[in-house]
C-alpha cells in the first residue's frame, strides 16, 4: 500500500471514529487527509470501497498493538485480550471504527464479507493460542477453543463498546474480562 493510501485510511479512521460511518463523506475525508476527491477515487473507487478498506486497515492496527511476545501462549493470549482494552488514542480511535463498521454492516451488505474475515481471522488468533495453551497444560483440556476464541473476543467487543460509551468503567472492563479468561481457560498454572 502506498504512503498516500496509507494516509487517507488514517484520516477515514479518524473521520469514522469522530463521526460516525454516516459521517464519512467523500469530501470531508479529502479536507481530512488533504488530498483531492479526485486522488480518493483513484485509489478507492467510490466510498464502499474507502468503508471496505478502513475496514481492513482497522484490523491491521489492531494486530500491530496487540502484538506481544511472551514465554508462553496463555500469556500472549491474554495479553492480546488485554491490549484491546487500554486507554490509548490508537485504541480508543480503532476500536470506535471498529464498532461503528460493525452496527453499519446491519445494514451495508458491502461491509459484512470483510467484517466476517476480520472477526474470523481475529478468534481464529485465539483458537490457535487457546490450543498451544492447552498443548502445555496452561488451559482446561476439555475446553472448546473454537467456543471459547468466539465468546472471548465477542466479550471484548462488547466490553469495549461499554467502557467507550461510559456504561463501565475500563478498570471493570478489564476485571470482567480476566474474571472470563479464568472461566473459558481455568486458572493459570504455572
Amino acid at each position: 500500500m502506498s504512503d498516500r493510501q496509507t494516509q487517507i485510511l488514517e484520516a477515514a479512521v479518524r473521520v469514522i471514529a469522530k463521526d460516525g460511518v454516516r459521517g464519512l463523506r467523500v469530501e470531508k475525508l479529502a479536507a481530512e487527509a488533504e488530498v483531492s476527491t479526485a486522488l480518493i477515487y483513484y485509489h478507492f473507487k467510490d466510498r464502499a470501497g474507502v468503508l471496505r478498506r478502513a475496514l481492513e486497515h482497522v484490523n491491521d492496527r489492531a494486530i500491530r498493538y496487540t502484538e506481544f511476545s511472551a514465554p508462553d501462549p496463555r500469556t500472549r493470549l491474554e495479553q492480546m485480550l488485554r491490549l484491546e482494552l487500554r486507554d490509548t488514542a490508537d485504541v480508543r480511535e480503532n476500536s470506535i471504527a471498529w464498532g461503528e463498521l460493525r452496527a453499519s454492516a446491519v445494514f451495508s451488505e458491502d461491509l459484512r464479507d470483510p467484517l466476517r474475515a476480520s472477526t474470523r481471522a481475529w478468534s481464529e488468533d485465539i483458537e490457535s493460542l487457546i490450543r498451544e495453551a492447552q498443548g502445555s497444560g496452561h488451559a482446561k483440556p476439555d475446553t472448546s477453543p473454537v467456543d471459547a476464541a468466539e465468546r472471548l473476543t465477542a466479550l471484548v467487543e462488547g466490553l469495549s463498546e461499554r467502557w467507550l460509551s461510559g456504561s463501565i468503567t475500563l478498570k471493570r472492563a478489564r476485571k470482567l474480562l480476566d474474571g472470563a479468561i479464568i472461566v473459558e481457560l481455568g486458572p493459570l498454572n504455572k
